[in-house]
């Protein structure tokens, strides 16, 4: 099966320390993102795990192109995303969305919950009426779990796993190939967390989702994940299939992620 992401020595660099002012010392350059190559296939969910600060968050916001890389090449559905021009890029775009790491911070406080959800259809189908965006959006919102009555409320009047599920609609309302999934339970607690983590697998087998599952966590990747890729400051040091990657690592790095782990975290039932 042909891959629907290929990542290929993706590289980025920022400045740091210093910032060549006059009389200080040139900026320190440090590499977030450090030679990374992978593929995705399509349904399958790939987790991308690893300590805060490895690069995680940097790597999925330059495969939407949401940052330039300095080197390298993102290939989704077999187009190139960095040589894409902006009305290609957004054809392309609207198949790739996210799914963000705090439910508080990534719904506009502004906006009744049915004009977040709908609002990439506002974006991508321009042509398509009020009354049918909201109807998607209401179809979208109960499919979450939500009811129809959450279309004209705010966010502040939803708990932090039911905002979640907000943000989850609204990266699911245009029918998407690819959801990068960037944390996306850390910010809630165990309980409600096991709850998003099965509602995006019922979703995914609903509407043949590839998941890019970025976290922190081994036993929250080991419940979704078919392969996992291991990073530490900036560089993929272990890959593979998640039984081969959580029952016999091959790199120190993962063997000390694995031993701060209370138990061998469960493996997603298939």
């Amino acid at each position: 099966m042909s891959a629907l992401l290929e990542v290929r020595n993706l590289r980025k660099g920022f400045a740091r320390g210093g910032g060549g002012l006059a009389g200080g010392s040139p900026a320190e350059r440090f590499q977030a993102v450090d030679d990374v190559s992978f593929e995705i296939t399509p349904g399958e969910t790939f987790a991308i795990v690893g300590e805060s600060g490895c690069g995680k968050t940097t790597l999925a916001r330059m495969i939407l192109r949401l940052i330039e890389p300095d080197q390298g090449e993102v290939l989704f559905d077999g187009h190139d995303l960095l040589r894409q021009r902006s009305n290609t890029l957004r054809a392309q775009r609207r198949q790739m969305q996210m799914i963000f790491q705090d439910p508080f911070a990534s719904l506009n406080p502004r906006m009744h919950v049915g004009e977040i959800v709908s609002e990439p259809l506002t974006i991508h189908e321009t042509g398509m009426v009020s009354k049918d965006r909201s109807r998607r959006a209401a179809e979208m919102l109960w499919r979450v779990g939500l009811g129809e009555d959450a279309l004209k409320r705010y966010p502040h009047e939803f708990s932090g796993g039911q905002r979640q599920r907000i943000g989850i609609a609204r990266a699911l309302i245009l029918r998407p190939k690819l959801v990068i999934a960037d944390e996306p339970v850390s910010a809630l607690d165990v309980s409600v967390a096991a709850q998003v983590l099965s509602l995006l697998q019922e979703l995914q087998a609903e509407f043949q989702l590839t998941y890019l599952f970025i976290s922190h966590s081994l036993p929250v990747v080991a419940q979704l994940a078919d392969r996992i890729a291991v990073m530490r400051s900036g560089r993929l040091v272990e890959a593979g299939p998640a039984e081969q990657v959580l029952r016999e690592p091959s790199d120190p790095y993962t063997r000390e992620l694995l031993s701060a782990v209370p138990e061998i975290p469960r493996l997603r039932q298939v």
